[in-house]
């Protein structure tokens, strides 16, 4: 049997930090190992249990969920991954937490599979990027305008099939659909993303689209 996926959460209110324990210790392949009742706390236990997941309320007093996936995120060779969750579907806040290097954005209404499934995919390394996440991280970065950093340079790394696979990336596509699309064998492809991830020094996928967007890549036109 595989080593169960480990779960802290971070929430303010107890009644949902206890809700989300039951429902994702009721899953066979996770284990809440802990919660936190702050950010600042959040850091802390994430130092002391090393959880794979985090998932993180947006909104707590003292040290937000943004500040402190900022800090969890940018702790070297760190291999936690934050799923942050929120009431809010809101335009800065989606922005927000995936600049701060979350790999993920769920609102607290989803269901129990669904927020099963989110860990699972983000534990694996995958974006947790919908269509219409994707399509409101391009509309925030319209209203915002030009990229905000010149790294267009790091772009000149990557060879154009790898950067064609990183559009697609932004564009919310999973391996197996940039594979129909390209019309290469998957593990072409996860070979092509790994080597991405390599050479622009990025720690997810979550992080590589977010890169495209800045760099000015991908151009929010269409919206």
């Amino acid at each position: 049997m595989s080593t169960p996926i480990k779960v802290m959460i971070a929430d303010d209110q107890m009644m949902v930090r206890q809700g989300f324990t039951v429902l994702l210790n009721a899953q066979p392949d996770i284990e809440v190992v802990g919660q936190a009742v702050d950010g600042a706390d959040a850091v802390a236990k994430v130092a002391e249990l090393a959880p794979d997941v985090v998932l993180m309320d947006i909104r707590m007093p003292g040290m937000g969920g943004i500040e402190a996936t900022s800090v969890i995120t940018r702790v070297p060779d760190a291999s936690v991954k934050v799923l942050v969750l929120t009431t809010f579907d809101l335009d800065e806040y989606v922005y927000e937490a995936l600049r701060a290097g979350a790999s993920g954005f769920l609102l607290k209404d989803a269901s129990a599979d669904q927020l099963a499934e989110a860990v699972r995919v983000v534990a694996a390394g995958e974006a947790l990027l919908s269509p219409n996440i994707t399509k409101r991280l391009i509309t925030e970065f319209s209203r915002l305008g030009a990229p905000r950093a010149p790294s267009r340079a790091r772009i000149d790394v990557l060879t154009e099939r790898e950067t064609e696979v990183l559009s697609l990336i932004a564009q919310g596509l999973s391996n197996a659909e940039i594979s129909e699309h390209l019309v290469l064998a998957e593990q072409t492809v996860k070979t092509h993303v790994s080597r991405i991830l390599v050479k622009l020094g990025l720690r997810d996928r979550t992080q590589a689209a977010v890169f495209a967007y800045e760099s000015g890549l991908i151009r929010p036109t269409g919206y």
